[in-house]
């Protein structure tokens, strides 16, 4: 009889996830070997930083607006060299990989309106890397009356298959999201908290000029304004049932104007704090554990303030084996094989659509 835990080889490919996050640092690449239902192994990965013109071009088209094509084709060439650039670090051809999981990068997200747009051109990667690409993950769960978002909760799901439940994955990215997953095999939820890392960069980089906050440096000498702290929690987002999901620029800092450098990191690092303890609420039963991913995970102040906030013990993921870097790129190979496959990316749970879908469009690259 079959050992269950053994994947059958033929049923497994390698793929190759392309991740362009909220928080415009760069393009996370990572390998994975799976059969689209669990995980084979992990491979190499690496994340290649965006030049200082490209970030500010990516800024300048959040929205949808400006010169969306051109930046469109710049972001296209980052991924096709950073693909290049892995293969090699990796001593691997184009002709070992199976499909590139293509995200883009989102500039605009409002799926109540039927809308979620990721810019990136799949039909020119295919052409510059000679291998297949599957992108647009996320307009068909829009199509069918979901959030679109989280998106990655059933790689979490599988990931997290040996671990004792309920655990919660936690993502601190631009905007954050957490993955509560149950004993049950439909015991799944998945929502975004609220800002993660994109509003505490942007108030870093307009008042010191570094674009993030390192170890908590900044928000660690400050002092939490808890006035603006409870203006910023009345937001209606955090009382809206979920599932739900957020834009980028949802959020702003119009509400710190006047604070110090400092106290204005402090306070943002206490709001993405807050609202995950927010979130913790809507959650069938407490987390025994949150496993953390993400830029917020290398930050101490704000790894401390959810310790303080949460029930659980609080740990970045790397304490069960994962590596938090590549995870989200992991993601978008693990979905681009079960696209290929037309297994559901998204459940009712995870976003809100209407039944399982799956999603992504693929494109082939012309043999030579």
């Amino acid at each position: 009889m079959p050992d269950a835990n053994v994947l059958d080889p033929a049923t497994v490919r390698l793929a190759l996830g392309l991740m362009s996050g909220t928080s415009l640092d760069g393009i996370d690449a990572a390998l994975l070997w799976t059969d689209g239902v669990r995980i084979e192994k992990t491979g190499p990965s690496a994340t290649y930083p965006y030049d200082p013109a490209l970030r500010d071009g990516l800024r300048g088209v959040l929205g949808g607006a400006g010169p969306v094509e051109a930046v469109e084709r710049a972001v296209t060439e980052a991924h096709a060299i950073a693909v290049d650039r892995l293969l090699s670090e990796a001593g691997l051809s184009k002709d070992a990989i199976d499909v590139v999981g293509f995200h883009g990068h989102t500039i605009l997200h409002r799926p109540n309106e039927g809308r979620t747009w990721q810019i990136g051109d799949g039909a020119l990667l295919a052409s510059l890397c000679g291998i297949d690409v599957v992108c647009d993950l996320r307009s068909n769960d829009v199509a069918n009356g979901g959030q679109g978002a989280p998106i990655v909760p059933l790689y979490h799901r599988a990931l997290a298959r040996d671990l004792k439940k309920p655990v919660c994955i936690l993502n601190i990215g631009g905007v954050a999201n957490l993955t509560w997953i149950g004993a049950g095999e439909d015991d799944l939820i998945a929502f975004d908290t609220g800002p993660g890392n994109a509003l505490l960069d942007e108030w870093t980089e307009a008042k010191t000029g570094k674009i993030f906050d390192e170890g908590g440096a900044l928000a660690r000498t400050g002092t939490v304004n808890q006035a603006i702290l409870k203006t910023l929690m009345a937001n209606p987002y955090f009382d809206a049932a979920r599932p739900k999901s957020l834009d980028r620029i949802d959020f702003d800092l119009s509400d710190l104007s006047g604070l110090s450098p400092a106290d204005g990191a402090a306070t943002l690092t206490a709001f993405t704090c807050k609202a995950v303890a927010r979130a913790e609420q809507d959650l069938p039963a407490p987390p025994g554990s949150w496993l953390v991913t993400g830029g917020g995970r290398h930050n101490p102040v704000m790894m401390d303030g959810l310790n303080e906030r949460l029930t659980g013990r609080v740990e970045p993921v790397e304490a069960v084996g994962w590596n938090g870097d590549a995870l989200e790129a992991q993601a978008f190979a693990y979905l681009a094989v079960r696209s290929l496959d037309g297994s559901p990316l998204t459940v009712p749970s995870t976003t809100g659509v209407s039944k399982p879908v799956t999603g992504g469009r693929l494109f082939r690259h012309e043999a030579e």
